[in-house]
């Protein structure tokens, strides 16, 4: 693998403004690695070549000018197939929309252009959106990077296999119950799950658009807050050195350390163990609430899903995986007036976590109670699937449900991460207690 495969975006961006990296070169390397990898047509949907090399080479002119447009000018990512790439195929991992070709670009995919950063192509991923697993028998399901016969994560698979296998210096992912944080925890890599409606979904083909987020996945909280930035339209966050010293943190004892099994309870102990050490102030936190909350999600996810896909699902059911079928069918078991009602119950439940964490920086959980389970066993053993995915998105929902922004960090324990949870909108300052965190971590 070459050095540049091994770097973060920030470093080749770095790299970049020295002029000890030409973009042109760089986007050619990574095409060409997709292209020779033996996992490559299970990572990416399909490449944009023409496209790369385009960007790439405006922004290597702008690099001699030195007019480069941010720091991640002419650095290349990957992108989930679910934003939309004007004359480029956007299926959403889904046999449903195959041809589906957009006029225009994401919103966010704009933004990021505007800034310099080159489309390397569109990453495989669940099936419209809806699984934490990964698992996609209809297109492809991605490699885990410890083991390729478990699964990767969902639904932002392929994103995070293109970071973790070197074929993307970072990647575009989304989130509506986790499909960031359990790829990037999976594949020991940071994730940023974003307040809904703090980056723009305009162009992402949508599965719960209540809950749909954008979100980077990267090798460094320094690259996830440059994206994030870039996506957003804002300056640079401060990346100067920072500690935990005199944080506190709350570590949620509501469902979240439920049934861990022990690799998970072993990374995140250890994680709270480094942060205790780095000069955090850790305390246990329960809050009913959480879990009022969390067994609404069947009612409003369900509905809001099925809602948005009744229509083309039901005129080609056979076209789909059984087990999302199942589960956006399950969106015809509740009334109008049970997703009504669990809302007004969820907006209460969201004040009352919201007062209850208020005099913490951030509240601590495993981001999933599991490790990669077994995709043979996935699709053969139906309850085992049903059980596995579940369990895969608990903890990540709390923040999707409570409505927060969220942060999750390879532990050193493979598989296995730990999240840190913020107030809605408050990803600058999350992102910067993140590289606190980070650094108590190494």
């Amino acid at each position: 693998m070459s050095a540049w495969q091994g770097m973060t975006a920030a470093d080749l961006g770095r790299g970049i403004g020295k002029g000890e990296i030409d973009p042109v070169d760089l986007a050619q390397l990574f095409l060409d690695a997709v292209e020779r990898h033996e996992y490559g047509t299970r990572i990416y949907a399909r490449l944009t070549p023409e496209r790369a090399m385009a960007e790439a080479t405006a922004a290597r002119e702008r690099a001699r000018l030195k007019l480069r447009r941010s720091p991640l000018d002419g650095v290349p990512i990957s992108w989930k197939d679910l934003f939309d790439t004007a004359g480029v195929p956007t299926e959403s991992g889904s046999q449903l929309l195959k041809g589906r070709t957009p006029d225009a670009d994401a919103e966010v995919l704009q933004a990021a252009t505007h800034q310099g950063l080159v489309c390397l192509g569109k990453t495989h991923m669940s099936e419209l959106a809806f699984s934490g697993l990964g698992l996609n028998p209809k297109t492809a399901t991605p490699p885990n990077i410890h083991n390729p016969e478990n699964a990767p994560g969902g639904s932002s698979s392929g994103a995070a296999t293109s970071v973790a296998f070197g074929l993307a210096p970072a990647a575009i992912g989304s989130d509506t119950g986790g499909s960031v944080r359990v790829p990037a925890a999976w594949n020991d890599l940071v994730g940023l799950k974003t307040t809904s409606g703090v980056l723009s979904i305009k162009g992402a083909v949508p599965l719960a658009a209540k809950f749909d987020t954008v979100g980077p996945l990267c090798k460094t909280v320094e690259d996830a807050a440059l994206l994030f930035a870039m996506m957003k339209g804002e300056a640079p966050i401060d990346m100067a050195p920072t500690s935990l010293k005199g944080k506190r943190f709350a570590v949620l004892t509501t469902t979240a350390l439920d049934d861990l099994r022990d690799d998970p309870r072993a990374g995140f102990d250890a994680a709270v163990a480094r942060f205790r050490s780095a000069g955090a102030e850790i305390v246990d936190l329960a809050i009913p609430e959480v879990e009022t909350g969390i067994a609404l999600a069947p009612i409003i996810y369900g509905p809001e899903a099925y809602g948005t896909w009744k229509d083309v699902i039901e005129a080609n059911p056979d076209l789909m995986f059984a087990e999302i079928l199942a589960r956006f069918r399950s969106g015809k078991d509740f009334s109008a007036a049970d997703y009504v009602a669990a809302w007004h119950t969820l907006d209460r439940c969201r004040a009352i976590y919201l007062e209850a964490t208020a005099d913490f920086d951030a509240v601590l959980c495993p981001t999933s109670p599991i490790t990669p389970p077994s995709v043979e066993r996935l699709l053969t053993d139906s309850a085992y699937y049903v059980t596995e995915n579940l369990l895969t998105l608990r903890n990540t929902r709390i923040g999707n449900m409570m409505g927060l922004c969220a942060l999750t960090l390879p532990t050193g324990t493979p598989c296995c991460g730990v999240t840190l949870m913020a107030d809605p909108g408050a990803e600058r300052r999350l992102l910067r207690l993140g590289l606190a965190a980070e650094a108590a971590l190494a």
